[in-house]
């Protein structure tokens, strides 16, 4: 494999990264509500047989509310990318169901910021997850990308 050499091993994009600054507090929050549906079941995301609330789409609820809780921060060529979710799935769900998912950044080391999550249906809590994500340029972060699948 063919790899770019930096020097101190950080390409010009992390060097950039670096010296970026973000206004994103510790404890800013936010949160989304969606009507489950039967695309959102475990039988549909091949999760399971049940026809209950899947566990991928309530991470995947759990990420748009980190995400979208951050993004009025970033200036329009950044974004964030989620790089780690540690999640536990508490209690079923049926289609139908009213969730409610709230996000509340806990921690922010440079450009990774990492939050704490919980989504609620009309009964309680039915599960809670730490996720991190990273900011990112986005032309700069894709351009990235498509190099490195040139060199492959």
């Amino acid at each position: 494999m063919n790899r770019l050499k930096y020097k101190n091993n950080q390409t010009p994009y992390y060097s950039q990264l670096l010296t970026m600054d973000f206004d994103i507090k510790i404890g800013t929050q936010s949160h989304q509500t969606k009507i489950i549906e039967k695309k959102d079941t475990a039988i549909m995301h091949e999760s399971g047989l049940a026809k209950v609330f899947a566990t991928p789409a309530m991470i995947a609820l759990m990420e748009k509310t980190a995400f979208t809780s951050i993004e009025a921060f970033l200036p329009d060529s950044h974004s964030s990318v989620g790089i780690e979710v540690k999640a536990q799935h508490l209690r079923a769900s049926l289609p139908g169901s009213i969730i409610t998912c709230e996000s509340t950044v806990i921690r922010v080391e440079g450009k990774k910021v990492t939050f704490e999550l919980s989504a609620f249906d009309e009964n309680g809590i039915i599960g809670k997850a730490e996720h991190t994500r990273f900011i990112i340029d986005t032309k700069e972060f894709m351009a990235r990308l498509n190099q490195k699948n040139e060199l492959v």
